[in-house]
This record gives structure tokens, sequence and C-alpha cells, in this order.
């Protein structure tokens, strides 16, 4: 079968770089105008699907599965997919692709953003002028330096990396944890250590792993107990790494003294949830690789993981 005859089906609005790559060389179902695609409609268009471009608002599970008889590949617009059941494809015979490599920088800027926040009050700064306290002559309180301080990284990959050397320019020394020791440690500066010694050693934490059944929940009371009470917690993983019970309770009893998070569980968080009443954390909406690059960078590999797929050839990025 010609790729034009293989029928492509969006789970949302796709970027423009993708539609056109995906419009011009396959038989395209995209809801452009955005929001939700009404679901007679999705699952019309799911039967007869040849590849799913997913934006990682479904989950993939055998039930979806069952919905979609002729597919042959999954590719989701993001580095993550815990959202897809990629078990259950396998056995279908379903190729399924994400997007590492293209977002390091983008997530890398974000996490370093948060590690200066945490250590500067940067958010809390902005609030304290508009609200009218600085106006008032109140105090904001001193922050701490980045130089000279420990950073602990967990999950060492090339986003983890990246935050590193960021952070080295700023003087701080990295320390980190990963399922397995780099082999270039002397040429990044960095020094392998057991999550225990990270977590108590540490000035900085930030959690860079992907969800896994061994990740999930890897944060919890135990875990913010053995950091320093002036330890700064960043997550910019997955919000079910971290227990968000643990991490309101680390941070309302001073256990810690301040956390940046850009993913939290549930996601999004709702307005009147316990952790916004906190002044000791800053929460982002899940923005890390939101720029217009690497969203267009992400999008285009997505639509090449498809394209390749369909016409029997190598991904360029395939979860195996």
């Amino acid at each position: 079968m010609a790729l034009k005859d293989m029928n492509v089906v969006a789970t949302g609005k796709i970027r423009q770089v993708a539609y056109d790559r995906l419009v011009n060389t396959t038989n395209l179902y995209a809801y452009q105008q955005g929001g939700k695609i009404p679901q007679e409609q999705f699952e019309e268009w799911l039967a007869i699907a040849d590849a799913l471009y997913s934006i990682g608002n479904v989950k993939v599970n055998d039930a979806f599965l069952d919905k979609a008889p002729k597919l042959k590949v999954i590719a989701q617009a993001s580095v993550g997919y815990d959202n897809i059941d990629v078990e259950a494809c396998h056995k279908r015979g379903i190729k399924v692709g994400n997007t590492p490599g293209v977002l390091v920088n983008a997530v890398a800027d974000l996490a370093y953003g948060l590690i200066l926040d945490t250590a500067r009050s940067i958010a809390r700064g902005d609030k304290h002028v508009k609200t009218g306290l600085w106006g008032e002559r109140k105090a904001l309180g001193f922050g701490v330096d980045l130089y000279g301080k420990t950073l602990g990284i967990v999950g060492m990959g090339d986003i983890g990396t990246g935050i590193a050397k960021r952070a080295q320019a700023s003087g701080m020394k990295v320390i980190y944890h990963n399922r397995n020791r780099r082999q270039d440690d002397e040429t990044l500066n960095t020094k392998y250590v057991t999550l225990d010694e990270l977590l108590k050693e540490s000035d900085f934490i930030v959690v860079a792993v992907t969800l896994n059944k061994s990740t999930e929940n890897l944060f919890g009371d135990a875990e913010f107990a053995k950091m320093k009470s002036t330890a700064r917690f960043v997550n910019i993983s997955r919000g079910k790494v971290v227990n968000t019970e643990s991490l309101y309770n680390a941070l309302k009893s001073g256990v810690i003294a301040a956390a940046a998070i850009d993913v939290v569980e549930p996601e999004p968080i709702p307005g009147d949830h316990k952790l916004l009443t906190l002044d000791n954390i800053t929460i982002t909406p899940h923005i890390a690789s939101s720029t217009v690059e690497t969203r267009d960078a992400m999008a285009l590999l997505t639509a090449e993981n498809i394209v390749a797929a369909l016409d029997g050839k190598e991904m360029p990025a395939e979860v195996k």
C-alpha cells in the first residue's frame, strides 16, 4: 500500500510543521480546530487508523487498541510515554516512537531556572512586589548562593547532563545517582554516589528520571527526611515520581527549605490544592519543553517516526 493511502490519526491538534509533513505524505485525519475530538468521530477514525499521532492525551491500553485493529505504529510527541502500554502494543506488532534528544536543552534550561528560583525566590519576589508588600517596606528575606553548593541529580541521562553543565557554570559541585554509573564522570566533572549519599550531601536536588514501576513514588517521607533542612528540591520528570503528600509535609514542616516543580500529581493541579497554600514552592504548568523551536522539533520527529514505520524503514526514535 502506498504511503498516501495510509491513514494517520492525530489525537488532537498538531503543530503545523507535523501537519504539513503528514498531510503531504499520508492520508491524515487531524482535528485542527483544537479542543477534544468528538468521541464518536474519534472512534470512527481509530477503526481505520494505520498510525496514531499521540499528543499524550489518550491512555493506550488493550481496550484502546481493540478499537484500532489496523494500527501499525504509535508515535508520541513527547519523550515520556507512561500513558502507553508498550508491552501491549508490541504483542500486537505495533511499533512505538517518542521524541528523545530534541528537548534536552529546553528542559535543562527550565530546570536550571527552577534551581535559581529555589535559591533566590524569583517567583515569590515578583508576587511580593505586585501585591504591594515591597511598597509597604515588608522584607522578602534572604536567598542563598549557588556558588560552592552541591547539586545532586537523580537520573543522569542527556537532560541530567545538560543540567550539570549549567550548574557548573555557577560554580556548583555536581553529584548524581543513576541506575548505572556513567563512564564519562571525569569528562563531565561529576561524581556517582548512592541515592542515600545524594540525599544527605546535596544542597539542591533535581529529579530527571523517567516514570516507570521502579521510580513511581521514589520520593516519599523517608527520602525527604534524609535531606538537609536547607535543601532545595526540583522535579522536572513526572509528578508520580514524588509523593505529593510527602512533599507538602516536608515543605510545611521545614524538613526541607524549598521546592520548584514543573510536574505534579495530580496534573493539572486543582486551584484549591493545599500545595498552593505554601510560600516555599514554585509550580509551573508542565512547560519544560514549551519553546517554539523545541515543540516544532518534537512534532516533526513524531511525524518522521510515523512516516518511517509506515514505509517499512527504521524509526528515528523507537521505543524498544
